[in-house]
């Protein structure tokens, strides 16, 4: 029978206080850093071995992160450069004149957002389809409330928690409960993630309905961002043109060759900086374009280093809980510290899935208080494999569920703090719109968690 150790005990202390310290909604990079270094000397009885392994932990995560990191920043860079010269606005003008009820309007706006947040991620897509699709929802008679609502849901709840083409939520829970391809975890995952979009969608649109009916149509105006109305030339039309195509050749290309994973991912990342280098050399002159590529670059770079520089650190002290990943980190001779938790519940406590499926499903929401989505993927993951290890579940299911519990929470849905840009653009209360998202997400929960139990 396993047996555990001060070591065991030790990294089981540290997770709890970073729970706890998410519970508060404060930053957990601290625990995190002197979790593993205190794991560190513990393993090999020198502070200078536990200095190393901070570095050495935070480099094995940070390999593990890096593709993530690379797309999403080249992706970024793309929607900088289409934005530069507006080819934005032309992409979005045949779907805005189709907004014409406010039915088709709360849908229309959902729909475009989930599309972009997809492809290019939420936070830009939040300023692209606010500037240049709100105006139209509003004018259709969709309150803004219900537009930030229609936004939030579709983007950074639907969009986010599922990451199908980018891959980045899907990849960090993957690493974490140790299942080799991330797409796996996406298959397994989407009866769920489809119960969690149209309950959530469902009951927000019926309660959208029933207020519009008492508001008689009564609209605020949105807060936008000022923008030059660009001269279109032959080089525009061109881009806003060739870009939307050149995505659903890669759509088709990936269900043509299959591809998945990391080759789906490398195709979406090599399509975006490559979009990125035509828009600076149609629009710009030789010399020019030269310095706006690296400009863009640089852009997309600081936005992924800073969403994942936080990640990277709190994924390095949960990859301490994967026999793989502590092996490469503290020595050959290291055990997965979470694996063999799992292991001693499996000997010693009776578990069943009801009770480990809503530990899950608490523990991804209380992750998610930090407002940020992605820092507690790396728990949430390394949870399932836990359990896994001590019960016969379903690990792809139970990551899942963890993950969109998490994002949901965590990535702008319901956390004010999380929210103020959907409710800036939109000009509303970040508050007002939080307690409006509250009904919908919790009924996608529960629905969510019943379908669960069938599947684990």
């Amino acid at each position: 029978m396993l047996e555990l150790t001060s070591l065991h005990f030790a990294y089981f202390l540290i997770m709890l206080v970073i729970i706890v310290t998410m519970g508060f909604r404060k930053d957990t990079v601290l625990p995190c850093i002197l979790g593993i270094f205190i794991i560190g000397y513990m393993y090999s009885g020198s502070i200078v071995k536990g200095v190393q392994v901070v570095f050495n932990s935070l480099i094995t995560s940070g390999n593990e992160f890096w593709g993530i990191i690379l797309v999403i920043s080249l992706v970024i860079a793309m929607s900088h450069a289409l934005r530069d010269i507006g080819a934005d606005e032309l992409i979005m003008l045949p779907i805005k004149k189709l907004m014409i009820s406010p039915t088709i309007a709360f849908f229309g706006l959902g729909f475009i957002m989930l599309f972009f947040s997809w492809f290019i991620w939420p936070s830009p897509a939040v300023a692209l389809v606010g500037a240049i699709m709100l105006p139209a929802a509003l004018k259709a008679g969709l309150p803004a409330i219900w537009a930030a609502v229609a936004m939030n849901i579709f983007g950074h709840g639907i969009a986010l928690s599922s990451d199908y083409f980018i891959q980045g939520a899907p990849s960090i829970t993957a690493k974490a409960a140790g299942i080799g391809d991330s797409l796996i975890l996406s298959k397994a995952s989407f009866p769920l993630w489809l119960t969690m979009s149209v309950v959530t969608v469902g009951v927000s649109y019926f309660m959208m309905r029933k207020e519009t009916k008492l508001l008689k149509g009564e609209i605020a105006e949105p807060l936008l961002e000022t923008r030059e109305k660009p001269k279109y030339g032959f080089g525009v039309y061109l881009v806003s043109i060739v870009t939307p195509l050149a995505f659903i050749v890669d759509i088709a290309v990936m269900y043509t060759l299959k591809l998945k994973g990391g080759d789906a991912t490398a195709l979406v990342g090599g399509t975006a900086v490559l979009i990125m280098c035509f828009v600076a050399i149609v629009q710009h002159n030789p010399v020019n374009c030269l310095e706006k590529i690296t400009d863009y670059i640089k852009e997309g770079f600081v936005f992924g280093i800073r969403i994942f520089a936080p990640v990277i650190i709190i994924g390095a002290f949960f990859f301490l809980g994967s026999e793989g990943m502590a092996k490469n980190i503290l020595g050959p001779d290291a055990t997965g510290l979470l694996s063999d938790l799992g292991l001693y519940l499996a000997d010693n406590i009776a578990l069943s899935k009801f009770p480990v499926a809503l530990m899950q499903m608490l523990i991804g929401g209380i992750t998610g208080l930090d407002g940020s989505g992605f820092s507690g993927l790396p728990l949430i993951g390394s949870l399932a494999q836990t359990f896994s290890n001590a019960i016969d579940i379903n690990k792809e299911v139970l990551a899942g569920m963890g993950q969109l519990t998490t994002i949901w929470v965590g990535g702008g849905t319901i956390i004010p703090w999380a929210i103020i840009p959907v409710a800036a653009i939109c000009n509303v209360n970040p508050l007002e719109l939080a307690k409006k998202n509250i009904l919908p997400v919790m009924a996608g929960f529960l629905a969510m968690f019943i379908v669960a139990l069938f599947l684990l």
